[in-house]
């Protein structure tokens, strides 16, 4: 039986009734690097109570001028399509899961 995957919007997904945090990226971006194993960890330790999304704001223009970001990396939290925290900039891994688990 042939299988379609329907791809999500970046609305559909950040709608949802779970936390995502959303990462405002660039490919060439230092400290977007360096937020990669800090996300990595934070989804380890937080498992299905967070989802965690990458937007390469290269690629996705249109998403990063909607939300104004303006700096990479700009991490911001939304549940029910309501932002409910943002911050442009690395976050050390133990000041993100005290943010992130401030709304789990």
């Amino acid at each position: 039986m042939y299988n379609q995957k329907i791809m999500e919007t970046f609305s559909d997904v950040i709608s949802a009734d779970r936390l995502v945090l959303v990462d405002f990226f660039a490919t060439w971006c230092g400290p977007c690097k360096a937020m990669h194993p800090v996300l990595e960890q934070l989804k380890q330790q937080l498992g299905d109570r967070l989802r965690i999304i990458k937007i390469d704001v290269d690629k996705n223009q249109a998403v990063a001028a909607q939300y104004q970001v303006q700096a990479v990396p700009t991490l911001m939290l939304f549940r029910g399509g309501r932002q409910l925290w943002r911050q442009s900039g690395a976050v050390p891994l133990q000041q993100l899961m005290g943010i992130v688990e401030s709304y789990v």
